[in-house]
């Protein structure tokens, strides 16, 4: 996930012009309605005219639990990749290319669950979920957008979050557990945790010309929300 500053830096978008600061909110939000946009058309792509040439890089993924491992440590590697990138301060093509290069590696990451949701529950599960995570991100962007409260507080606690998070999933792959519907909603809590800070920090704490890094925290949130919503409802489908 993108890190930020507790402190409101020097040229940071609540100390800018309103109009600036308007600008920069746009640009942000419509970059990642684009990000959501390009993520679903090419998991669309991937799942149903490319489902055969994707099938086999779907059961390496899941064919092991080190495999699923693997994966995960590349993909943190390219998120961190991908964030430097996009908060490039010299190259607008470097900073989108860090922003494409974390949509396809989210895309990639999904195949597996999207491909067994699809598949092999209710057709309803992932529109379902879509809706559901868009309504949440909804509700707490406006309650940050309302209220104008600062939750740059809650870096401390996300960042404890996440490596709990990452602990239990590790030992989850290691040892042949699963984390059941009780930790898919508190991965949704922390998901929601993310978006708030990152929210926050739209209208506080980036730079009014850092849109397209911004726009990657969002999307990270945003997609991190939409994976632990989908699990708890294939999750409760099979019940």
């Amino acid at each position: 996930m993108a890190r930020m500053q507790s402190a409101i830096p020097e040229y940071a978008v609540a100390l800018a012009p309103s109009t600036d600061r308007s600008a920069f909110i746009r640009r942000t939000y419509a970059h990642l309605a684009g990000a959501i946009l390009a993520f679903a058309l090419l998991e669309y792509i991937l799942l149903v005219p490319l489902q055969e040439a994707t099938l086999p890089l779907i059961a390496k993924m899941i064919s092991s639990g080190y495999g699923w491992l693997i994966v995960l440590g590349l993909f943190m590697a390219v998120g961190y990749i991908a964030d430097r990138w996009a908060r490039s301060e010299h190259s607008r093509g470097l900073q989108y290319a860090g922003l494409g290069l974390y949509i396809v590696a989210e895309a990639i990451i999904f195949l597996p669950l999207l491909y067994v949701a699809a598949f092999y529950t209710s057709p309803d599960v992932i529109p379902t979920a879509a809706v559901l995570t868009l309504c949440l991100f909804a509700g707490l962007t406006g309650t940050v957008f309302i209220t104008k409260k600062d939750f740059s507080f809650m870096r401390g606690i996300l960042t404890i979050g996440g490596f709990v998070a990452m602990g239990l999933i590790v030992c989850a792959i290691v040892f042949g557990f699963n984390l059941g519907t009780i930790f898919s909603v508190a991965m949704i809590a922390l998901a929601g945790g993310y978006i708030l800070y990152y929210t926050s920090a739209v209208m506080k704490h980036y730079r009014t010309d850092q849109h397209v890094a911004a726009a990657l925290a969002l999307f990270a949130a945003v997609a991190l929300m939409f994976w632990y919503v989908l699990r708890l409802l294939m999750a409760l489908n099979r019940r």
